[in-house]
């Protein structure tokens, strides 16, 4: 019997699979690589001279600091603001109160004081069976324009106010005579009608005086008895208009080329 050859221990070929310690030792490089990569940055971050926060509560603190700060800044820029916008509020609506004032006695929106003058008017007090001979009954009565006559006189005359009894008159005050009857700002009156104004007393005297309509009533009332009286009053206040200053009507006028 043949005597057996003792083998020999194992060798690896090409193809052979590798060693384990080998894969041991390249994980454990990657991951010193990857700490000192991590370490390295984190070092960077906490040296930044920016102060860039390194992580969210950082983060968080530092934007909090920048919205309190614009807060303030856009609370301070909003008083600015508000005091430029309320002080030239405040100088156009001293300027608008002022021209208000200004214009409110002339427009009749308040009361005026100062020395009056006063007109009274009335009928002759007849009836139909006391009648002169030879006159109507319109002949006997005040009349619209008599009354207007008397209005715009005083207004000639330098009126700075005009009431026609209880009523201020303004611009837009229509009078008119329904009847015997007056019909004035939505309200009835019956004579004697008093046209009271202020203004100085010897101008308004001797525009009634020049005045043609009035002179016509004056002659009237010598004729048939027409009341008509003046007199000075003294300091008097007018009182405001009450009503609406806005225009209710309007009348179109058209000219020969529409």
């Amino acid at each position: 019997m043949d005597t057996a050859k003792p083998r020999a221990d194992p060798q690896p070929g090409p193809s052979g699979p590798p060693g384990r310690s080998g894969g041991r030792i390249g994980v454990t490089v990657l991951c010193l690589l990857a700490g000192l990569l991590f370490g390295t940055s984190a070092s960077l971050a906490r040296e930044d001279p920016t102060g860039t926060p390194s992580d969210l509560p950082q983060l968080i603190t530092a934007r909090d600091r920048q919205v309190r700060s614009l807060t303030q800044q856009a609370e301070t820029l909003g008083k600015e603001v508000h005091a430029l916008r309320d002080a030239r509020a405040s100088s156009q609506t001293g300027q608008i109160v002022n021209t208000a004032d200004t214009l409110a006695p002339v427009v009749g929106l308040s009361a005026v004081s100062g020395p009056a003058t006063a007109v009274t008017l009335d009928d002759a007090g007849y009836t139909r069976d006391t009648l002169p001979e030879g006159y109507s009954v319109d002949d006997v009565v005040v009349h619209q324009q008599d009354l207007q006559g008397v209005i715009n006189a005083l207004w000639a005359g330098g009126a700075e106010a005009i009431m026609v009894q209880d009523q201020r008159i303004i611009a837009t005050s229509a009078v008119q005579c329904v009847g015997n009857t007056l019909y004035l700002q939505g309200r009835v009156y019956s004579p004697p009608y008093t046209v009271t104004a202020i203004g100085d007393p010897e101008a308004l005297h001797a525009a009634l005086e020049a005045d043609p309509v009035v002179q016509t009533y004056r002659d009237w009332s010598a004729a048939v008895g027409l009341g008509y009286e003046v007199a000075d009053l003294g300091e008097t206040e007018l009182p405001a208009f009450v009503g609406s200053v806005r225009p209710q009507h309007a009348n179109i006028v058209r000219t020969d080329g529409d």
